[in-house]
C-alpha cells in the first residue's frame, strides 16, 4: 500500500461514481482497546458486499483522511484513512493504520462482489 495522495485517490473514487458498486467498510479497535491496562470497550463495525450507488465522492484531510460517499439516502463515511491501493486493477482499497501498523479502518469499493 502507498500513503494517500488526495489527487490520485480522488481520481479513483470518481471512477466509481454513478455505478452500482460493492462496499466493504470495517472499523475496529479490536483487542487493541485492552492493551497496556486500558479499560476501554472494544468497538467495531463491519459491512461487506453492500450494494450502493454514489453520486459524489469526497476525500479531505491531511493525516488520517476522511472519505464520504453520497448515496440517494445519505452518506457513507470513513475517517482515519492513511493508505491506499488499487488491486487487480478494479478494487480500490483504503485503509487506516495506527502508529504501530495495526488496521483501524478499511473502506473498499469494487464493481464486483468481494470474495
Amino acid at each position: 500500500m502507498e500513503a494517500i495522495e488526495i489527487s490520485k485517490v480522488q481520481k479513483e473514487l470518481d471512477s466509481f461514481k454513478n455505478k452500482v458498486v460493492y462496499l466493504h467498510l470495517e472499523t475496529t479497535n479490536g483487542a487493541y482497546a485492552s492493551h497496556f491496562g486500558n479499560k476501554g470497550v472494544n468497538v467495531g463495525a463491519y459491512i461487506r458486499n453492500a450494494q450502493v450507488t454514489f453520486t459524489e465522492a469526497v476525500i479531505k484531510g491531511d493525516v488520517g483522511y476522511r472519505v464520504g460517499l453520497k448515496t440517494e439516502f445519505g452518506w457513507v463515511y470513513a475517517e482515519g484513512l492513511t493508505d491506499w491501493e488499487m488491486y487487480e486493477g478494479k478494487h480500490l482499497l483504503l485503509a487506516g493504520h495506527d502508529q504501530d501498523g495495526r488496521l483501524m479502518v478499511a473502506l473498499q469499493i469494487s464493481e464486483t462482489p468481494f470474495k
